[in-house]
């Protein structure tokens, strides 16, 4: 037996975690807090953070930005659609899905043809059960409900009603306060994005558009993944463009994979690269099938049933 394993590994010693302005170790009832941009260093107080700024200035910001691109390159186990909460199938990128204003739950469209089909006399929602609204007042009564609760999907949906109507100051309102919940909304920060490239209701502001942009690149819009990637790409930086193509695909984005299918053929994109996203992009659109969604896009088609 090889004596080494038996010694135990030493655990890293309180007293090496000291502040990097005074010195001072985390001991006893000393607690120091990690610098929050960088996370490389600690200190045990604002004053000596303070103090300690210019030294440590140059390298956090290294640090920073190094942390984000990991943050914004990394990717998603899925995209920010989630599953279904009635199939439990990831909802398809660019599909239509139906959105209950009573319980703000995203149905797929399986299921809710399905729901159509077995409770045709008496609707209520596949999933909460509530009665079917019946009119577009009984609509906006649920919603106002879920705003009244902070469900970011009502806030970004009075957000959507508010800047279809050309209201984009109180639209800026929503989805600001939609993205700023715990774990922030992708569709509130894409939509901050298209707020800021055009200039409605805010001034123009290229790096706020990008800034929202990555947020819901990061939370797994795919769309805003690919729109990174022309942004990239038209800046001539290709590597980082088809980083995002290769997420976006992946997510199962169409766009994505088709602009990757043109790079290869183009030069632009290693055949290994291509065919490790088509093989993920298949994938990803494969998870999304159902016979039931089937059923209801043939059902749309035929126009048995309006467009969900």
């Amino acid at each position: 037996m090889d004596d080494n394993k038996l010694v135990p590994e030493e655990a890293e010693s309180p007293a090496a975690i000291c502040c990097a302005s005074c010195g001072i170790a985390e001991v006893d009832d000393i607690t120091l807090k990690k610098c929050d941009a960088c996370d490389l260093v600690r200190y045990c107080g604002d004053k000596c953070q303070r103090e300690h700024l210019s030294q440590h200035d140059p390298s956090c910001k290294k640090r920073a930005a190094e942390l984000r691109e990991e943050i914004l390159f990394k990717q998603p186990e899925s995209s920010h659609l989630g599953d279904c909460p009635i199939c439990f199938l990831p909802h398809p990128v660019n599909k239509p899905r139906a959105v209950k204003s009573c319980c703000s739950q995203t149905i797929c469209v399986g299921c809710d043809y399905a729901n159509v089909l077995t409770n045709c006399e008496q609707m209520m929602c596949p999933f909460c059960r509530h009665p079917k609204p019946k009119n577009k007042e009984e609509v906006k009564c649920n919603t106002t409900k879920r705003v009244a609760a902070s469900d970011p999907v009502a806030l970004n949906y009075i957000g959507q009603r508010h800047y279809r109507e050309g209201d984009y100051g109180t639209a800026f309102k929503f989805w600001t306060k939609t993205a700023a919940l715990k774990l922030g909304n992708a569709d509130a920060h894409y939509n901050l994005s298209i707020l800021y490239r055009g200039g409605k209701g805010v001034e123009k502001d290229e790096r706020k558009k990008l800034y929202h942009l990555e947020e819901a690149a990061i939370g797994g819009h795919a769309k805003a993944r690919h729109y990174l990637a022309y942004y990239e790409w038209t800046n001539g930086r290709f590597d980082r463009a088809v980083k995002h193509l290769i997420i976006a695909a992946r997510l199962g984005c169409g766009d994505s994979i088709k602009r990757l299918r043109t790079s290869y053929v183009d030069g632009l994109v290693s055949k290994e690269e291509f065919a490790m996203a088509l093989r993920a992009h298949h994938a990803a659109v494969d998870a999304a099938k159902s016979p039931q969604r089937d059923a209801a896009a043939t059902a749309v088609a035929a126009g048995k049933i309006k467009r969900m």
